[in-house]
C-alpha cells in the first residue's frame, strides 16, 4: 500500500482510514494511483456522457457521479467526508451545504442569474470550497461544471486543463489554485479569467 502520496500543491492528503479504502493493495506510487484513477474516471465520464442532466442538480446525481468517477478504486466513492482538512467546511455541515448548493444553482439556471460561464465557475468553486469527499474533489467539481453547462445551458465545456496536467505542479494550476483561494474570499475576477482563457 502507498505510504506517502506525494500530494502536489492544493491536494487534499488522506488520513489512514480513507487511504484503507484503497482497493488495490499492489499500489505503491502516486503514478499507479494516478492511471487507476484515471481510468476510473474515464469510465465515470462515459456515464455522465449517457445521462439527460434532468436530474443533474440533485445530491443523488452528484454522489452518483463521485462514485462512478472513483468507486473502482476507492471504497468511500460517493460518501460524504467524515473528517477534517486543511480546506472545506466541518464534515457536519457538508450534506445540508451540499443540497443548498444545488438548490443555488438551480434558481440560477431558472432565473437566468449569471451567464453560463460565470454559473459553472461559481458551481465550481463552491464545490470544492465544501469538499464533500475525502479526495477527487477538483476533479468531481470540473466535471460537474461542465455538465451545467452542457446538459443545462447547452454551451460547450471549459478548458481547465490548457494543455497542462492539473495533477501535476505547473503554471497553470497555480493560476487555477490561486483563482480559487481568490475566491474563497470574495473575488471571483481571477477564477472567471482563467476559466475564459
Amino acid at each position: 500500500m502507498i505510504d506517502d502520496l506525494d500530494e502536489p500543491e492544493g491536494a487534499t492528503p488522506l488520513e489512514p482510514d480513507e487511504m484503507e479504502g484503497l482497493k488495490f493493495s499492489h499500489i505503491s506510487t502516486r503514478g499507479e494511483l494516478d492511471q487507476l484513477e484515471q481510468a476510473n474516471i474515464t469510465s465515470g465520464l462515459s456515464w455522465l456522457d449517457r445521462q439527460s442532466g434532468e436530474d443533474l442538480l440533485t445530491d443523488h446525481f452528484a454522489r452518483r457521479l463521485h462514485q462512478k468517477m472513483f468507486g473502482q478504486v476507492w471504497a468511500w466513492a460517493g460518501t460524504y467526508r467524515q473528517t477534517e482538512k486543511s480546506i472545506g467546511i466541518d464534515p457536519i455541515h457538508i450534506s445540508v451545504q451540499f443540497r443548498t448548493l444545488l438548490d443555488d444553482v438551480q434558481y440560477w439556471v431558472d432565473n437566468d442569474t449569471y451567464d453560463p460561464i460565470e454559473a459553472a465557475a461559481r458551481f465550481h468553486h463552491k464545490l470544492v470550497y465544501i469538499h464533500p469527499f475525502p479526495n477527487g474533489n477538483g476533479r468531481f467539481a470540473r466535471f460537474m461544471a461542465d455538465a451545467l453547462l452542457e446538459k443545462l445551458y447547452d454551451e460547450d465545456a471549459i478548458d481547465w486543463y490548457g494543455g497542462y496536467d492539473l495533477q501535476e505542479m505547473n503554471e497553470r494550476r497555480a493560476d487555477y489554485i490561486d483563482a480559487l483561494r481568490a475566491a474563497d474570499g470574495g473575488d471571483y475576477e481571477p477564477l472567471l479569467d482563467f476559466v475564459s482563457e
